[in-house]
């Protein structure tokens, strides 16, 4: 626990220095990530499953897939060839006789460094025939692999009972030494695997990952040779002729190192390493971490018994089913009856970065939720001599790590002594499909793998990424819309470039592409803007293509449905249009009109139709994707904001709507809990705290930060999914709000009505959405719309912002409706200690100097670094509509260096009838 002095160091730094960052979270100030562009060079079916991939010097990149395929990218043509298959097993059957789909296949990949005179390939890849991994070589010639050149270089067996873990990066240092990762190929546990019963040797990691005398769950080191065979490299872990060990290991101790790096400057490795799946602290063992790991020279990394920080196992003895002591982490000893190997140990290293499925407390920027620690590449400039696009001077010796389940790509400052600094996330607008590998080309670009988003089988959203630093001139980021979606012919529509961006302030060109799919008819037209007349019923492809003048281009596409009227959806409130008030009632009501659908009744569409739905969401749900109508199943449905929840946490990676993932399909929950109507909250339970043995043996992570309320929203679109015959709320009534148990009630109030019609002839369905979104009174400062003027800050980097600031700052709420609002509960406080001199917050409308609605003084007080803010209250004659509200400090004695007070908390006030 913190000491009492050092949280008041903390505050004393926050507001006497007027900042307050995240600590840990270095923000570099040259880093400007509108310089970084995800570039896609594959997509849509030219992958199926990738895991790894080499950049040659040429920009030509092999890219090996699961079930046996080695493909080659090329640059010129843009195309993806199979250059040559290798024939693995990718099937493991359990103590019950079921086949099941493992992590076994075509696993790693590498090619020699000085490839250009040595066109060697090398695989690691799972025998199709006998339980074994073998890593082979063959020559690459006349674009393809020779398999009379073929030599096997390193072989070890496997067991193929249980699943997982199978390692396969690989990474070269200087001396030409290769690095690679193994797998622990055990079955998996909550929590460590140390299981002696006789026939369960293979849920016991002691028969591997702990053991000298076994390859698996390590990080090898070998010195290939141009024979075929390969010697080993001094200075490994234990000396060549050393009695039951393996001389190729480097590390040990390892569950399932990944991806691999190699700091060319410190000879450092650096990998990431997926752990188990234990959500808490138990009798049996610590909660799980997954790990970004460093090695400094060889060393046993703890796994089984000890994980994180060593963080250590009770030893469980499965034979007489109890719990024993730990082991020590000085001087660990393996005696299982499965062990092969020394039975002292090294001692336990503990990880660099450990992280759990909560928010981590030390790394809190991780996130929280599933979680696939990947790896990645450490940069240094050296070894980009002739690099087109070199990285910032500031990423000069950072690692970038990624986390397959969370999509983060961090960027982690190590300092001279070879510790952790500090991290941020690289290109946070970058929403990868699942990173299973990521290095640096020989161009000095950042090249991304992302597996996709359906396990074992083939994903539409695998592809290979590369990612440019463009230090000169910048691609545009295009935005292209259009006034109408469709509608009955002659179909006038205005398009437009809006929001496009050159962030090097360029005179851009645009030109349209309007291409008709029937016909193939393509017209082409020039400008930020265009009106069209479409005059030919059916499906218009549209265009857009930005260049500026350097000739770099970026282009944007939409659809235009021509031959049917979209429908018209009407939906109003009685009440506030911004504000919601627990225990009011909400009077509401929809109406849809439709020009075909509704042609014998006027057009009103039956209220039977239309899907309407009123959902609390807990604080922190984005609703932009909700009012986008970004959904992957019918626009209709009264699940909207359950299924942007999903898509908003890590879901898509274990499942998908109609074929099993990793998990379950949602049509196989439906089926299987339909009817149950305790099922709603025992999944909530299960998607907030994990669970496992329902649908197979991968365990289903825990997502604490999910609150309970949202969890019950996803949980309750699982179950009904797909079932027509749900009903939605009435289009028409009253709706009062009771804020779920254990929720703060500081979340938002969606009130949608939707209707998707019938199409018209070959014509496709057109959907139409109204959503009003309902807030909590209750206000964060850091929430408004502009801040002129004022600093904003976290304490710790979470929780409420507290915004302060000198004479004449402002914050402000755009769009705010003040119908029944009759002022403001406020808390504010001037700290003597932090150096404020006090003021006076005003109210106005419209505008900083606008008509002020009222004010109140906030004096300095003397107390100290626990004084809490001053509870205020405002009140004001009550206002009519959307207004602009501004909050200005104000103070005409204060210099202008001088700090006036702090607001921590803005809550509007209902007025009383």
């Amino acid at each position: 626990m913190r000491s009492l002095f050092t949280i008041f160091l903390a505050l004393t730094y926050c507001f006497g220095t007027f900042s307050c960052g995240q600590p840990g979270y270095a923000q570099l100030e040259d880093t400007d990530h509108s310089r970084f562009t995800p570039v896609v060079l594959t997509e849509g079916t030219t992958l199926d499953e990738p895991m790894a991939f080499e950049v040659l010097k040429d920009g030509r990149v092999f890219i090996i897939e699961r079930k046996g395929a080695l493909k080659l990218y090329n640059p010129v043509s843009k195309t993806v060839e199979t250059v040559f298959t290798q024939p693995v097993n990718t099937k493991y059957t359990n103590k019950e006789g079921e086949q099941r789909e493992a992590e076994e296949g075509l696993v790693g990949l590498t090619v020699h460094p000085d490839f250009e005179n040595k066109p060697w390939v090398y695989l690691l890849y799972a025998d199709p025939d006998e339980p074994k991994h073998v890593f082979a070589r063959w020559d690459f010639n006349n674009g393809a692999l020779d398999p009379a050149t073929k030599k096997v270089v390193l072989e070890f067996p496997v067991q193929r009972e249980a699943c997982c873990h199978t390692g396969g990066g690989m990474a070269w240092d200087n001396a030409g030494n290769l690095f690679m990762t193994i797998g622990n190929n055990t079955g998996n546990n909550l929590s460590a695997h140390t299981d002696e019963r006789p026939g369960w040797h293979n849920w016991d990691d002691q028969r591997g990952a702990a053991s000298t005398n076994d390859l698996r769950g390590k990080i090898i080191r070998i010195h290939p040779e141009d024979d075929g065979t390969y010697t080993i490299p001094e200075g490994n872990l234990f000396p060549p002729g050393t009695e039951k060990t393996k001389p190729e290991i480097y590390t040990m101790g390892h569950r399932n190192a990944w991806r691999i790096a190699v700091d060319s400057k410190t000879g450092y490795i650096y990998w990431g390493e997926v752990g188990p799946d234990a959500v808490q602290d138990t009798e049996i063992g610590p909660r799980g971490y997954d790990e970004l790991n460093q090695a400094r020279e060889p060393g046993f990394f703890g796994w089984p018994y000890f994980i994180g920080e060593n963080h250590a196992y009770p030893y469980y003895d499965y034979v007489a089913d109890t719990t024993r002591a730990p082991k020590d982490a000085l001087n660990p000893v393996n005696n299982s009856v499965n062990n092969t190997g020394l039975n002292e140990l090294p001692p336990a290293q503990p990880a660099f970065i450990a992280y759990p499925y909560g928010v981590s407390e030390q790394f809190p920027q991780l996130g929280s939720g599933g979680r696939s620690a990947t790896g990645g590449p450490v940069y240094r400039k050296a070894d980009f001599k002739d690099a087109a696009r070199p990285f910032p001077a500031s990423f000069e010796g950072k690692w970038l790590a990624a986390d397959l389940s969370r999509g983060w790509i961090m960027a982690i400052a190590i300092d001279e002594k070879g510790n952790y600094d500090s991290m941020e996330r690289l290109v946070p607008d970058y929403n990868p499909a699942e990173i299973i590998d990521m290095k640096f080309g020989p161009d000095g670009d950042l090249y991304v793998l992302e597996y996709g988003s359906r396990w074992f089988r083939d994903s539409d959203d695998d592809k290979l990424v590369r990612i440019e630093y463009n230090a000169g001139n910048r691609t545009p980021v295009v935005a292209a819309s259009a006034d109408k979606s469709g509608g009955s012919v002659p179909l006038d529509v205005t398009l437009s470039a809006d929001g496009t961006i050159d962030y090097d302030g360029d005179v851009l060109t645009y030109e349209w592409r309007v291409k008709h799919q029937e016909s193939g008819t393509l017209n082409v037209y020039s400008g930020m803007a265009q009106q069209l007349t479409l005059d030919q019923v059916g499906i218009y492809d549209v265009t857009l293509e930005v260049e500026d003048p350097d000739g770099a281009t970026n282009t944007k596409s939409l659809q235009l449905i021509a031959g049917n009227e979209p429908p018209v959806v009407d939906l109003t409130l009685a009440n506030n249009q911004t504000f919601f008030f627990a225990g009011e009632s909400i009077d509401y009501a929809a109406e849809v009109r439709d020009v075909e659908d509704g042609a014998e009744n006027n057009g009103l569409i039956d209220p039977a139709q239309v899907a309407m739905s009123i959902d609390y969401v807990s604080e922190g749900f984005d609703y932009a994707e909700v009012m986008q109508g970004q959904r992957s199943v019918d626009q209709s449905t009264r699940y909207a904001v359950a299924e942007a929840l999903m898509g908003q946490s890590d879901c898509a990676v274990c499942h998908q709507p109609d074929v099993r993932s990793a998990g379950p399909a949602y049509t196989e929950i439906a089926e299987r809990y339909s009817g149950d109507r305790d099922a709603p909250e025992m999944l909530a339970g299960k998607i907030r705290n994990g669970g496992s043995g329902v649908w197979g043996e991968i365990n289903m992570p825990a997502h604490p930060a999910i609150s309970e309320n949202d969890a019950r929203l996803i949980a309750n679109y699982l179950v009904n999914y797909g079932d027509k015959t749900v009903a939605t709320m009435p289009v028409s009534g009253s709706y009062t709000l009771d804020v779920p148990e254990g929720d703060n009630g500081r979340g938002t109030l969606v009130i949608r009505a939707a209707y998707k019609d019938r199409g018209k002839g070959n014509v496709p369905a057109l959907a139409t959405e109204s959503v009003v979104i309902l807030k909590s009174a209750l206000v964060d400062p850091g929430s408004a719309s502009s801040i002129v003027g004022v600093e904003a800050s976290q304490f710790r980097g979470s929780g409420p912002t507290t915004v302060r600031a000198k004479d004449s700052g402002y914050i402000s709420f755009e769009g705010i409706d003040l119908t029944g609002i009759a002022g403001l509960n406020l808390n504010a406080s001037a700290s003597l200690r932090a150096g404020d001199v006090g003021g006076t917050l005003e109210v106005r409308l419209g505008s900083a100097q606008g008509t002020l609605l009222g004010a109140v003084d906030i004096a300095v007080t003397s107390g100290g670094w626990r004084q809490r803010p001053e509870p205020k209250s405002l009140e004001f004659a009550a206002q009519e509509g959307l207004q602009d509200l501004f909050l200005v400090f104000k103070s005409e004695t204060a210099k202008d260096i001088d700090p006036l007070f702090s607001l921590s908390r803005i809550e509007f006030v209902r007025a009383t009838n």
